[in-house]
């Protein structure tokens, strides 16, 4: 598969260990190419390896694995494998699989990483960014400070770059789905859901100021 072949198993040359050179490379059979997710491993594999969807140049200077002592992916046959196995963007909350497109590759930055610091400051001019308490709503925390959360100013705090300013994020900052975010997953929450590790909300449109989790801390926009 390291070449983006798919084959069965009774058809991996025993020398190589590789796939036939034969049928589509780079398939994407049973992915869901707006999530970057799919409903097979090998499938899943098979796509990212695709050099338009996976530039090695971003691959390579992900951590392998949280410590900060972790090395880097040394290629992309190595990162779509591990990433392909498991994904903050294939889950919500705890244990529970989004959809049964569960095998996500996406990498691991949301893509307005770009955005300018001065660009972040115009768009919040008379905005409060408030961390919350464990567990507490945007809502809440705003409605503590004497103001009210603006649902149209969560976007702008929705972006690993500024989760990392305002939070530590000392486990990465990962795409995931769910109403408290964007956020931070406390240090005492159960190592399943990745304690230290900051999230973002994969689509937009559905950022509210309501949402809360026992496990994470918003960050909130009041005025």
């Amino acid at each position: 598969m390291i070449m983006g072949y798919v084959c069965s198993a009774l058809s991996i040359d025993p020398w190589s260990r590789c796939c036939p050179r034969t049928g589509g490379r780079f398939s994407c059979q049973g992915c869901n190419l707006d999530s970057q997710c799919c409903n097979s491993y090998e499938y899943c594999v098979s796509c990212c390896l695709n050099p338009s969807r996976t530039k090695e140049a971003d691959v390579l200077k992900l951590k392998v694995a949280k410590p900060v002592t972790a090395g880097t992916y040394t290629n992309i046959f190595d990162f779509c494998m591990g990433r392909c196995r498991h994904s903050s963007a294939s889950v919500v909350h705890e244990n529970a699989y989004l959809s049964d497109f569960h095998h996500c590759f996406l990498v691991q930055q949301n893509s307005s990483a770009g955005s300018t610091e001065s660009n972040f400051g115009s768009r919040l001019d008379g905005i409060n960014v408030i961390l919350g308490r464990q567990g507490e709503s945007c809502s809440s925390a705003c409605r503590a400070k004497g103001q009210s959360c603006v649902p149209s100013r969560l976007a702008e705090l929705n972006k690993c770059q500024i989760l990392q300013k305002y939070m530590r994020c000392k486990n990465g900052c990962f795409p995931s789905l769910g109403p408290d975010q964007p956020a931070e997953v406390v240090d005492e929450a159960p190592k399943n859901l990745n304690p230290g590790a900051c999230l973002y909300m994969q689509m937009d449109d559905r950022l509210t100021c309501d949402g809360s989790h026992r496990h994470t801390r918003r960050l909130c926009p009041c005025a």
